[in-house]
């Protein structure tokens, strides 16, 4: 069981004079407001904690929370949301609502008065809570035992919600290794298996983004196991392979930078990697080092000329996540691939010490040869272990040009 403040009244964010005025306005204006959500969850679990998420819900329209407050924006009229600024604080306010119709990517929706009823549409127990500005919770679907507990259940029939928006299958997989500690009820397993078919319908953005999210984590290798088990993974990440992804988490957690991409990319090798960047309208950034980590050579971790030369000609985050890839396929463990890691982040390439310049300096006409010769100095200076005295460059590039007029003179 996990513990949980008994309310929220010691909450900063809920006790911050911004929230103060916010709530305060709201109800001039003849309006009843919680805040609900995930900074409901969240301070239940840390009630200590500043948050950032401030979702508020209100009985008062669109338009009259604009002229209840000075600084408002309206960012999603058709669904009742206004952002609301006070001070530093960022607010999403919302109109209570409930659904009319869904058809698994939208929904049209008609506004309410009643909190209970605009739980009743939200996701996951533990996002249906809600509290008031004294920090009472409103708890209409057993969110906070499950919150406990360890137990991630959809609000209702799990069916029925996903046929309402099918992205809430992928939610699942997000919020289960932040907030679920324990078996999955067979019920809400087949209904994640039965949806499956509805992402298809979902935009490469949406899917990309709570993929993303959920690789970031570090407890996504269990999640995305339990995807290709009910066969959702497949819709997304065709030819996966979820032990390499396994062993690579159990390496790379604190090279967080390029976390997602890299931990996709260990999924992907040798799968159908070109369908997966098109499915998921990856960035060309975020495409290029998929490419890179899916279809590059794996050189043997001892092998170190071919990983300092990786350092040096892509940079050595994307060289690490290379090596990330390499030792997870080899099956090594932490600590015989943090020894490797540590070599390669001691070493420093420096920067060739020739450019073209020197060449033309030399009187190097231009064409096929001047590019032919200046790769040819650079290989001999990766070769001989990344020399930094420029001179001794040089002298090799007089001595190389020396030899040509040797070999041209020879054939007269």
């Amino acid at each position: 069981m996990r513990p949980l403040a008994a309310d929220l009244s010691t909450a900063p964010w809920l006790r911050a004079q911004d929230s103060r005025t916010l709530l305060d306005r709201l109800e001039a204006a003849g309006g009843r407001a919680r805040f609900v959500g995930g900074c409901v969850r969240d301070g239940l679990l840390a009630p200590e904690a500043e948050i950032a998420d401030l979702d508020v819900a209100t009985s008062l329209r669109p338009e009259a929370v604009m002229a209840a407050v000075e600084r408002a924006y309206p960012t999603g009229l058709g669904h009742g949301t206004v952002t609301v600024a006070i001070g530093a604080h960022r607010y999403e306010v919302t109109t209570l609502r409930r659904d009319r119709i869904c058809d698994g990517r939208h929904a049209v929706v008609e506004f309410t008065d009643d909190f209970e009823e605009d739980a009743a549409r939200r996701d996951f127990t533990i996002n249906a809570m809600s509290c008031d500005g004294s920090g009472r919770i409103f708890d209409y679907f057993g969110g906070r035992d499950d919150l406990a507990r360890g137990r991630l259940r959809f609000v209702g029939a799990p069916e029925a919600r996903i046929a309402e928006d099918h992205l809430r299958i992928l939610r699942f997989f997000r919020f289960w290794p932040r907030f679920g500690a324990g078996e999955i009820d067979e019920a809400t397993l087949r209904a994640l298996n039965a949806g499956r078919h509805g992402i298809d319908r979902l935009s490469g953005e949406r899917l990309q983004s709570e993929l993303f999210r959920l690789l970031a984590h570090p407890g996504c290798a269990p999640a995305v196991a339990l995807m290709a088990e009910t066969l959702v993974l497949e819709k997304i990440v065709a030819g996966a392979d979820t032990g390499r992804l396994h062993r690579l988490v159990t390496l790379d957690g604190d090279l967080a930078d390029t976390a997602s991409v890299r931990r996709l990319s260990a999924l992907l090798r040798g799968g159908e990697v070109e369908g997966t960047i098109a499915r998921l309208r990856l960035s060309n950034a975020d495409a290029a080092h998929v490419r890179f980590l899916c279809f590059s050579a794996l050189p043997g971790l001892d092998d170190e000329p071919a990983w300092r030369e990786a350092i040096y000609r892509r940079g050595r985050p994307k060289a690490l996540d290379l090596a990330c890839i390499a030792a997870a396929e080899a099956g090594l463990g932490p600590a015989s691939f943090g020894r490797y890691r540590a070599r390669l982040e001691a070493f420093d390439p420096g920067i060739f010490p020739l450019t073209g310049r020197d060449l033309i300096e030399r009187g190097v006409p231009p064409g096929p040869g001047f590019g032919a010769l200046l790769e040819r100095l650079e290989r001999d200076w990766i070769d001989a272990n990344y020399p930094a005295d420029r001179a001794v460059a040089l002298r090799r590039l007089d001595r190389m040009l020396r030899e040509a007029d040797g070999n041209v003179n020879s054939k007269k």
